[in-house]
């Protein structure tokens, strides 16, 4: 007993050729195989198959918002006077910006007029 197909497979693939059969067209509920001439109803095939999406409708996208930073999360204070400004008392951090057998880079942050001063070591 034939019954015209040649795989045993999953519904959502032709039985025919093995391809991944398309979602019907709107207005239909007839789903055919764009590679052979295979063609079945979706609600008799795909009764139990449940599928699903996730949309998301009118989400913003939030920017970063940038806050003036406090003089205790600027860092320590080191007797320095500002390029700039001529400020003296310069907050300061460390950071290993290159490689490990190179010196550290120190970044200077003037609480007055708020420009960062970097030096290489």
């Amino acid at each position: 007993m034939d019954t015209g197909t040649t795989f045993s497979v999953a519904k959502e693939i032709c039985p025919k050729c093995g391809t991944v059969l398309p979602f019907p067209k709107r207005g239909t509920l007839d789903v055919f195989c764009k590679i052979c001439d295979f063609k079945t109803n979706a609600t008799d095939t795909w009764k139990d198959v449940v599928y699903y999406s996730h949309r998301t409708v009118n989400e913003r996208k939030q920017g970063k918002k940038r806050k003036e930073p406090r003089a205790e999360d600027l860092g320590p204070v080191v007797d320095r006077a500002c390029v700039y400004c001529g400020h003296d008392g310069l907050h300061f951090h460390t950071s290993q910006t290159r490689s490990a057998d190179e010196g550290q880079t120190i970044f200077y942050f003037c609480p007055s007029c708020k420009k960062q001063e970097i030096e290489y070591t």
